[in-house]
C-alpha cells in the first residue's frame, strides 16, 4: 500500500513516520490489513447472497476506516448517534439509517439532515413516535422516513411480528404523513452464544421474523421495501437470507475478544489493540504493571460471561504475538495488571520497566471509544503510517 494512501483525510500529523518503540502509551493501534481483509469477508458474503450490507459506523467513528469499506461512494451505513450522522454527512454520506429509537429532540436534528439532503431514516415502535416524527416533518417542511423496530429475540426493543400494535404503528405512520421505509430487528442474543448451530438457528430466526413482521405489514395494505437485519454473528452464520434486503453489522471491521469467545473470528482477526508500556514489577504476587487501565481499555468485561473469561483483554507482544495465558487481569484508571491465568501452567514473561506490550480488547466499540485516533499500523510492522482521527458525542 502506497504511503499516500494512509494518510488521513482529517487529520495529517508531522509524527507519521512514529514507530511502536517511540510512540507514546497508551494508544490505540489499528492492523490496516486485519482490517481490509475482514471488509472484505463480510461485503463478498453479502454479496453472494444478494444483500445489501450497510455497515454500522458505531465502532469505527472514522471517516477514513469508512472509505476502507466505501471510497467512492456514500453509504449506504448504519450509526448510532446524530453526531455520527452529522459528521458523515460532512464527508458526502447521504443514505443513512439512524439504529436508535427515536425522542422528540433528535426528531428535530433528524430533520435538519433530512433538509439538507440527507435520507436519514429513523427507527421507531409506537404511534406516539409515529405522531411525533410527523410533527417535527411538518415543522422543517419534509417527509420522514421510518423503520418499525421488530423484537426478534426479546434482547432490546421492538414489536414482535404478532403484534397487533405493529399494524397501529404503520396507520399512525401513514396518517402522520411518515414513509414507512421497512422493518429493521438485530438479533442482540447472538451475542451470548458459541456454538455452530446455535449461531445458525439465531441467524434464521432474526431472518424468518423480520420476513414475517414484513409480510403481514404488506397483507395489511402498507408498503415495505426494505427488511433489515444484522449483528456481526448472525451476519457471519447466515445461510438462507430470502426476504431480508439489507444487512448490517459493524464490530466485524475490527472484531474483539467476545467475538472471538463467540466464534466468529480468530484472535489473528482481531484488528485493534492498545498499546502500553511496563511500568513496574511484582514478582511476588505475579504481576506486571503496565500504563493502560480501564481508561484506555474500558471497563467492559464481556468475556467474563463466555466459556473463557480474559479479563481485561489478552496480551501480546509489540509485533502482535501472544504470551501464552497472559491477560490483563485487574484495571485502575491509569494502571492495567497483567498476570498469568488462573490454573495455567505458563510462567509469567520477563518484561522490564519500559517494554512494550499490545491488548487485544474484549469489546472493541468501547475500547475504540476511549481514544482520540487510530495509529494505523500493517502486518505486525513496527511503522506507523497514518493516525486517523475518531470522532465522539452524541
Amino acid at each position: 500500500m502506497r504511503r499516500e494512501e494512509m494518510s488521513g483525510t482529517d487529520h495529517q500529523n508531522s509524527e507519521t513516520a512514529a514507530t511502536l518503540g517511540t510512540l507514546a502509551t497508551p494508544a490505540l493501534l489499528l492492523d490496516v490489513h486485519r482490517l481490509d481483509r475482514n471488509l472484505v469477508r463480510l461485503s463478498s458474503r453479502m454479496a453472494e447472497r444478494g444483500v445489501v450490507l450497510r455497515p454500522h459506523m458505531k465502532t469505527a467513528k472514522s471517516i477514513d476506516v469508512t472509505r476502507r469499506a466505501y471510497p467512492s461512494v456514500s453509504g449506504p451505513i448504519t450509526v448510532s448517534t446524530l453526531a455520527e450522522a452529522e459528521y458523515f454527512a460532512r464527508h458526502g454520506f447521504r443514505d443513512m439509517t439512524y439504529a436508535v429509537g427515536l425522542a422528540p429532540h433528535t426528531a428535530e436534528r433528524v430533520m435538519r439532515l433530512r433538509k439538507a439532503g440527507v435520507d436519514l431514516k429513523v427507527l421507531l415502535d409506537s404511534p406516539e413516535q409515529a405522531r411525533m416524527l410527523g410533527a417535527a416533518g411538518r415543522a422543517a417542511g419534509v417527509t420522514p422516513t421510518a423503520f418499525i423496530e421488530i423484537d426478534c429475540d426479546g434482547h432490546r426493543g421492538g414489536l414482535t411480528a404478532d403484534d397487533p400494535k405493529l399494524i397501529a404503528v404503520a396507520v399512525a405512520l401513514g396518517e402522520a404523513g411518515v414513509e414507512l421505509a421497512g422493518v429493521l430487528t438485530h438479533a442482540g442474543e447472538s451475542y451470548s452464544l458459541f456454538t455452530p448451530e446455535a449461531l445458525f438457528a439465531a441467524a434464521e430466526n432474526e431472518r424468518a421474523v423480520a420476513v414475517a413482521a414484513a409480510e403481514a405489514l404488506r397483507a395489511a395494505g402498507h408498503q415495505c421495501p426494505i427488511v433489515s437485519v444484522g449483528s456481526t454473528p448472525t451476519a457471519h452464520f447466515a445461510e438462507d437470507l430470502t426476504g431480508v434486503t439489507e444487512m448490517r453489522a459493524g464490530v466485524y471491521m475490527f472484531f474483539d475478544l467476545v467475538m472471538h469467545g463467540v466464534g466468529v473470528c480468530t484472535t489473528d482477526d482481531i484488528a485493534i489493540s492498545v498499546l502500553a508500556t511496563v511500568i513496574g514489577t511484582k514478582p511476588e504476587k505475579g504481576w506486571i504493571l503496565v500504563d493502560a487501565g480501564w481508561m484506555a481499555l474500558s471497563r467492559d468485561r464481556g468475556t467474563a460471561a463466555q466459556r473463557v473469561d480474559h479479563g481485561y483483554g489478552l496480551v501480546c507482544d509489540v509485533a502482535g504475538n501472544l504470551y501464552p495465558d497472559l491477560i490483563v487481569s485487574q484495571a485502575s484508571q491509569e494502571h492495567g495488571i497483567l498476570a498469568i491465568r488462573p490454573g495455567s501452567a505458563h510462567a509469567l514473561p520477563n518484561l522490564p520497566i519500559g517494554a512494550k506490550i499490545r491488548i487485544l480488547p474484549n469489546h472493541a466499540c468501547a475500547t475504540a471509544s476511549q481514544h482520540e485516533l487510530y495509529n494505523v499500523v500493517s502486518a505486525g510492522g513496527d511503522a506507523i503510517h497514518a493516525r486517523w482521527p475518531r470522532m465522539r458525542g452524541w
